[in-house]
């Protein structure tokens, strides 16, 4: 298979002779091989995993995103991706850095939709005046 990992500013994994692929869903763990059929799936930050036709094993830490699969080809689009060797520190990179990212995100969102509610709010007034 042939292997895309893509970010919102640039290609960061480009890799053809991949074996086996294994993501995060929000249904759970899912395994890509070459003769699956064609698919998508929502992905939740997590740990993916490669295997190289050489039988390597290669970690990647990722955020939410998307994995399309089409005949031999798996392209992932994710908001930020981190490789590294070490499970450990990938795992302790997805708690903090992705998972703290969407409750910031989540609080900025709240405070935006408060400032818009008052906006609005702010006009009706002046329309009745």
């Amino acid at each position: 298979m042939e292997l895309h990992i893509l970010l919102p500013f640039k290609i960061f994994l480009k890799i053809s002779g991949v074996r086996r692929i294994v993501v995060a869903t929000n249904a759970g763990s899912y395994g890509f091989l070459p003769q699956r059929l064609d698919c998508v799936a929502a992905l939740v930050p997590g740990i993916l995993m490669y295997e190289t036709k050489e039988g390597n094993e290669n970690y990647i830490a990722i955020d939410e995103g998307i994995l399309t699969k089409r005949d031999k080809n798996v392209e992932i689009s994710v908001r930020n991706a981190i490789a590294g060797a070490n499970l450990g520190k990938l795992r302790d990179a997805v708690q903090s850095q992705f998972v703290n990212l969407d409750e910031e995100e989540r609080a900025l969102r709240k405070a935006v939709a408060k400032l818009e509610s008052e906006f609005i709010q702010g006009i009706r007034k002046l329309h009745q005046s």
